[in-house]
C-alpha cells in the first residue's frame, strides 16, 4: 500500500464540495434543491441531487428521465441510486449544467467507470434517453479513461524497471510525485489529452526529469549507468553561478535514449516534446534549472493545480489510480491488450503471430514500422521524379514544391490548434513523414502509368492541383492513423470536440471527399509496404465517403450527377444492367482525376492543357462528353457496398421472406439512381432502412421500425445519430421515422405502391460482389494461429415468423422518438391482444425490439400506430381510404395525361 502521506494529493469529498461551493458564489438560492420544492419525488433522490449540488431544472429533468425508464430498467445491486445517478448525469450533460465532476458522481452512487458506462449504454436501449450530445460526452470520457489507464499501467511497469526498492517509502514518494507532475503537465500542455502517443512521450519527459534527480541508490543498474557523468558530477563554481540564470534544463540524452529504447519510442520525437512543451511547463512551475526532486510542498502545489483542471473538465480524478480506487477499477474485464494481425513475409506465408501487446506497445510498434519503411525516402522529389517533371510540357516542379510548403504551414497550424499550441513541431515531424510517403507513392504511380500507357509526358496529371492535394492528404492520413489509431469519426461529425480522426485531414486541406476517394485505390496498389490494418483503414475511409461524406450539399458529386441526367438515360452514372457483371476496371488515379475531359485513353495524362481542371467542370456546349470514369466507378462501388449492407441487415430480420431482399434492393437502387437528392447531407443507411420498411408495409410483412433499428445497431460501423438525427429540411433534424413520413415516403410513394400491384416494376440485377483490392472491416478475418475465420454476426435466432397481413398504408403513425399526443385517439381504439404472448406460444424467434424505444406513444408497438395485435377496425378503414384515394389520384392523372396527349 502507498504511504498515507500521499493522500495529501487527493482531497476529500468535503474539500472538493467546499471548493465547488466557493467557486460558484453567484449560485442563486432559488436553484438550490430542497425537499419542499420536490415533494412528489423520492427523498433519497432529492438527497443525491443536493449532494451533487444540481439545480432544480437538472433535478426535474433527471426525474422525468427516471420515470420514463423506470418500468423497463433493472435495479443495480438492489438500489435505484446508480440509475438515478445516470439520469442526473444525462440531464446535466443535455442541459450543459454540470455542477459535479464525474468522480464525485461515481462516489455518490458507488459505481466504477466501466459499470457506469455499461449502465448508460444499457439505458440507450430507450432511444429517447441518450441524446447525441450525451453519447458524445460518454464516448469522449470513455476514451480519455482508456488512454489514462494505459498510461498509468505503463508508468507502473516502467518505474519498476527504473527504481529499486531498498527504501519503499521513498520509492512510492517518487512514483506519487512523478504521476501527479505528469497529470498536471498533460492537462496544461495538451488540449487533446486522449492522444495516447503524445501523452506517452510527455510521460517519458517527466520520467527523465525525475530519474536524473533521483539518488543513485534507488536506481536499477541499467538506469544508474545511463545517467551521464555531467548529471552525476558535483556542481562547479561556474555551474553554481549559472544557476542564477533561468536557462532551459538540459536533456540527459543518454538517459532519454535508454527510456525510449525500452519503449520502442522515437528519441527525436520525445526530444521535440521535451524542448517545445515540457520545458514550457517546467518554466511555468519555476522548475527551470532545478537540480532536486520536487519537495512535498511542491507536489502539493502540483496536486492543487491539477485539482483546478479536474474540476474545470468535470471528468474523473486520475490521481486515484495511485491508490487503486474502486471508481477507476477495471474489474474482471481486461481491455488493455490488443491482438495484432500476423505479418506476411515476401513469399506470402504467414509468420508467427505477434503476441498480444498493450495499446502503447502496439502504437509504438506501428510507428516504428512506418518510420522504418520511410528510412530511405526523402521529403524532396527523387531523381526519377525530377525526370518525370522535366518531361512534362510544363514543368510542375515549382508548383509542387510551393504547394507542399503551403499545405505544410496549414497542416502544422491546424495540428497545433487541435493538440496544443506548443505541439507545432510535432505536427511538422508528422507532415514530413507524410511528404516522404507522398513522393514515394507518386513515383510508383508514374512508373505504373508509364508502363501502362508507354508515355512519359504526364503534364496534365502533374499540373492537376486536386490530384496532388488528394495524394498528399492520403499519405498524411496513413501517418495520422498510425499515430492516433485506425479510427474515424463515425457519424458524430457535428461534435464540438476536435480530434485527428478521418475526415479531419479533408477539413484541413478543404478537400472534397469525392476528390479524395479517387486516389485511395491507386494509393494502395502503388504502396506495397502498407500493412493490413492500414489497408483496411483506407478501405473504411472510402466506405465512409461513399455512404455519407461525399453526399454533403457542396460536393461536386451532385454536379456530375446533374450532368449525367441531362445527357439522358443512356448516360446514367452507372446503368443497372452492369450490376451483375464483375467489377473489373483498370482505372487509375489519372483516369479518375482527368475524366471525362479527355477524348481518348491514350492522351490521358499527356500534353493537351496544363491547367488543373476540376473534375466537375461543366460540359462544353455542342460537344458530347464521355461518361465520367470517376462517377461510374463511384456508383459501381456504391451499389455493391449498399447491397452488402442491405444483405447484412436483411439476414437477421427477414430470412423467412427471402423474396423481399431483391425487391428491397430494387427500391434502394432506384432511389440512389433516380432520387439521389435524398442522399444530400444524409447517410446511405437511412435510405436503406426506409426502403426495407416501405417494402414490408406494401407486402403485408410485419416488421416494425424499432425492430429494424434494433438489428441495425448490431451492424459494424454504425452510430446512433444515423437513425436519431436525420435531415428533414434545411437546418431541421429529427428521427428516421419523421424522415420516412415527411420526406422518403412522400417522394417515393408512387414507386413504392407499384410493388403491391399485379404488375410490379422489373427487379434490378443483384450486384456482382468481387474480391475487393482491400478488405473492409466487415470481411471475414482469419484468427491468428488457426484455420478459423470471423465474420459479422448473423444470428439465426432473429428470424421472424410470418405475421397476420396488415394494412398497406405507407405512413408510419405514432412511431416517434419524443412524446406526442397526435394519435392518442387512435391508440385508444387499437386492440390490446397480447400478441407477444401468442408469438412465444407459437415458438416465434423474432428479435425482441429495444425496450421502450418510444417510437410509439402510450404502449404502441406497431410501426403504423397499433399495439402488438391483429387487425384494428380503424386501421382497416384508414387502409381502405388510402387505397381508394390512391386509385382516384392515379385515375385522375391518367385522364389528364390522355387529354394533354390524345392518341392519334
Amino acid at each position: 500500500m502507498p504511504p498515507k502521506r500521499r493522500t495529501a494529493g487527493t482531497p476529500s469529498r468535503e474539500q472538493k464540495s467546499g471548493s465547488r461551493k466557493s467557486s460558484s458564489p453567484d449560485t442563486k438560492h432559488s436553484n438550490v434543491v430542497t425537499p419542499e420544492k420536490h415533494e412528489e419525488k423520492d427523498l433519497e433522490f432529492i438527497t443525491l441531487c443536493k449532494d451533487l449540488l444540481v439545480t432544480n431544472l437538472v433535478c426535474d429533468n433527471a426525474w422525468a428521465i427516471w420515470e420514463s425508464v423506470a418500468k423497463s430498467a433493472e435495479n443495480v445491486n438492489g438500489s435505484n441510486k446508480p440509475l438515478w445517478g445516470a439520469c442526473i448525469f444525462i440531464s446535466a450533460v443535455d442541459m450543459e449544467d454540470m455542477c459535479f465532476t464525474f468522480t464525485e458522481l461515481q462516489k455518490a452512487v458507488g459505481l466504477s467507470v466501466k459499470q457506469f458506462f455499461n449502465l448508460v449504454r444499457k439505458m440507450d436501449e430507450n432511444v429517447d434517453t441518450i441524446s447525441p450530445k450525451v453519447n458524445s460526452a460518454v464516448t469522449k470520457l470513455e476514451k480519455k479513461y482508456e488512454v489514462s489507464l494505459a498510461l498509468y499501467q505503463r508508468f507502473v511497469k516502467t518505474c519498476a524497471k527504473i527504481y529499486s526498492a531498498p527504501d519503499e517509502v521513498k520509492r512510492q514518494e517518487i512514483l506519487h510525485s512523478s504521476w501527479i507532475m505528469f497529470l498536471l503537465a498533460k492537462g496544461t500542455v495538451l488540449q487533446m489529452e486522449d492522444d495516447l502517443v503524445i501523452a506517452f512521450q510527455l510521460l517519458l519527459c517527466v520520467l527523465e526529469f525525475c530519474t536524473k534527480r533521483c539518488p543513485s541508490t534507488l536506481l536499477q543498474p541499467l538506469y544508474k549507468s545511463a545517467i551521464s557523468t555531467t548529471a552525476q558530477s558535483p556542481p562547479t563554481r561556474s555551474s553554481r553561478r549559472s544557476k542564477a540564470k533561468a536557462r532551459p534544463p538540459e536533456v540527459d540524452v543518454q538517459l532519454l535514449e535508454t527510456l525510449c529504447k525500452e519503449s520502442d519510442c522515437s528519441v527525436d520525437e520525445v526530444k521535440n516534446v521535451y524542448q517545445s512543451s515540457f520545458c514550457a511547463f517546467l518554466d511555468s512551475m519555476n522548475l527551470t534549472g532545478s537540480q532536486e526532486l520536487p519537495t512535498q510542498a511542491l507536489v502539493d502545489t502540483f496536486s492543487n493545480e491539477y485539482e483546478k483542471l479536474y474540476h474545470k473538465n468535470k471528468d474523473f480524478d486520475a490521481r486515484l489510480f495511485l491508490v487503486d480506487d474502486e471508481t477507476l477499477s477495471l474489474g474482471k474485464v481486461n481491455t488493455t491488450t490488443v491482438e495484432m494481425t500476423p505479418r506476411k513475409n515476401q513469399s506470402g506465408e504467414e509468420s508467427v503471430p505477434i503476441p498480444p501487446q498493450t495499446p502503447i506497445r502496439a502504437a509504438m510498434y506501428s510507428i516504428q514500422q512506418l518510420r522504418g519503411e520511410l528510412t530511405s525516402a526523402s521529403d524532396q522529389p527523387s531523381g526519377n521524379l525530377i525526370v518525370y517533371f522535366k518531361n512534362c510540357t510544363v514543368d510542375p516542379s515549382e508548383e509542387i514544391t510551393k504547394r507542399v510548403e503551403q499545405l505544410g504551414q496549414i497542416f502544422c497550424q491546424k495540428f497545433a490548434e487541435a493538440v496544443g499550441q506548443r505541439c507545432e513541431g510535432l505536427g511538422k515531424e508528422r507532415f514530413t513523414l507524410g511528404v516522404q510517403l507522398y513522393y514515394k507513392v507518386m513515383e510508383s504511380m508514374l512508373k505504373s502509368e508509364e508502363k501502362r500507357l508507354s508515355v512519359q509526358n504526364f503534364s496534365k496529371l502533374l499540373n492537376n492541383a486536386t490530384f496532388h492535394t488528394s495524394l498528399l492528404a492520403c499519405a498524411l492520413e496513413v501517418v495520422m492513423a498510425t499515430y492516433v489509431g485506425n479510427s474515424l469519426k463515425n457519424g458524430n461529425e457535428n461534435g464540438n470536440e476536435t480530434d485527428l480522426c478521418f475526415p479531419w485531414i479533408l477539413d484541413v486541406f478543404q478537400l472534397y471527399a469525392f476528390d479524395f476517394y479517387k486516389v485511395i485505390e491507386s494509393f494502395i496498389k502503388a504502396e506495397p509496404t502498407l500493412k493490413h490494418n492500414m489497408i483496411e483503414h483506407l478501405g473504411r475511409c472510402e466506405q465512409q465517403i461513399m455512404e455519407s461524406i461525399a453526399w454533403k450539399a457542396d460536393s461536386p458529386l451532385f454536379e456530375l450527377l446533374r450532368q449525367s441526367r441531362e445527357e439522358g438515360p443512356g448516360e446514367q452514372a452507372e446503368p443497372p444492367a452492369t450490376l451483375n457483371q464483375p467489377l473489373q476496371h483498370n482505372h487509375t488515379a489519372a483516369d479518375l482525376y482527368l475524366s471525362p475531359l479527355r477524348p481518348s485513353r491514350q492522351v490521358l495524362a499527356a500534353e493537351v492543357d496544363t491547367s488543373a481542371v476540376p473534375s466537375s467542370q461543366p460540359p462544353v456546349p455542342g460537344i458530347r462528353q464521355h461518361r465520367s470514369n470517376s462517377l461510374s466507378l463511384f456508383y459501381k462501388k456504391l451499389y455493391r457496398m449498399a447491397y452488402l449492407r442491405l444483405k447484412m441487415l436483411f439476414s437477421p430480420l427477414l430470412t423467412s421472406h427471402p423474396e423481399l431482399e431483391h425487391i428491397i434492393w430494387t427500391l434502394l437502387q432506384h432511389t440512389l439512381q433516380n432520387e439521389y437528392e435524398l442522399m444530400k447531407d444524409r447517410h446511405l443507411d437511412q435510405l436503406m432502412m426506409c426502403a426495407m420498411y416501405a417494402i414490408c408495409k406494401v407486402k403485408n410483412v410485419d416488421l416494425r421500425f424499432k425492430t429494424i433499428v434494433t438489428a441495425y445497431k448490431e451492424l459494424p460501423n454504425t452510430n446512433q445519430e444515423i437513425f436519431k438525427r436525420v435531415l428533414i429540411r434545411e437546418g431541421q433534424y429529427d428521427s428516421i421515422i419523421v424522415f420516412y413520413n415527411l420526406v422518403f415516403m412522400q417522394k417515393l410513394k408512387t414507386n413504392i405502391l407499384q410493388y403491391s400491384s399485379p404488375r410490379p416494376p422489373p427487379l434490378s440485377p443483384i450486384p456482382h460482389i468481387p474480391r475487393s483490392p482491400y478488405k473492409y472491416p466487415s470481411s471475414p478475418l482469419r484468427v491468428p494461429g488457426g484455420n478459423v475465420y470471423i465474420s459479422p454476426l448473423k444470428s439465426g435466432r432473429m428470424t421472424p415468423s410470418v405475421m397476420t397481413p396488415r394494412s398497406r398504408i405507407l405512413v408510419s403513425i405514432g412511431e416517434s422518438f419524443g412524446t406526442s399526443d397526435k394519435f392518442q385517439k387512435i391508440n385508444q381504439m387499437v386492440s390490446s391482444t397480447d400478441w407477444s404472448l401468442k408469438r412465444r406460444l407459437e415458438g416465434d424467434s423474432t428479435p425482441k425490439p429495444l425496450k421502450r424505444l418510444r417510437f410509439d406513444v402510450d404502449g404502441q408497438d406497431e410501426a403504423d400506430g397499433s399495439k402488438s395485435s391483429g387487425e384494428s377496425t380503424l386501421i382497416q378503414k384508414l387502409a381502405e381510404m388510402s387505397s381508394a384515394r390512391s386509385r382516384m389520384q392515379e385515375q385522375k392523372l391518367k385522364e389528364e395525361a390522355e387529354k394533354e396527349d390524345p392518341e392519334p
